[in-house]
């Protein structure tokens, strides 16, 4: 089952709002979803997002895929940001090599 973060619409006519879903890729847009982990109201003035980011973190570590739309979203909310600093921060742990002290062992 291929999973997809992506907006569900909602609201009157010409008056959206949308609900930041994971659900299947085969599901419609307004269709079944998994779990609603935000909203996102455009036209309201202060931007208008809000979502959970633990559970984003979470749908994205078990390889859910986002839209192109609400990929900008994560990047305005910082996920991404957060997520591809920690994994250069455990890439960086894993690669430095260990010095050890007091050696001058070599002469």
């Amino acid at each position: 089952m291929a999973v997809r973060i992506r907006l569900r619409r909602e609201g009157r006519k010409k008056i959206p709002h949308y609900r930041i879903v994971v659900a299947d890729s085969r599901s419609p847009r307004d269709g079944r979803f998994i779990e609603i982990i935000g909203q996102y109201q455009p036209r309201a003035k202060d931007g208008g997002l809000t979502l959970k980011q633990d559970r984003a973190a979470h749908w994205l570590d078990a390889g859910a895929l986002p839209t192109d739309t609400v990929r900008s979203l994560l990047r305005r909310a910082g996920i991404l940001k957060a997520r591809h600093e920690a994994r250069v921060a455990k890439k960086r742990r894993g690669a430095a090599i260990a010095v050890e002290a007091g050696g001058d062992d070599a002469r």
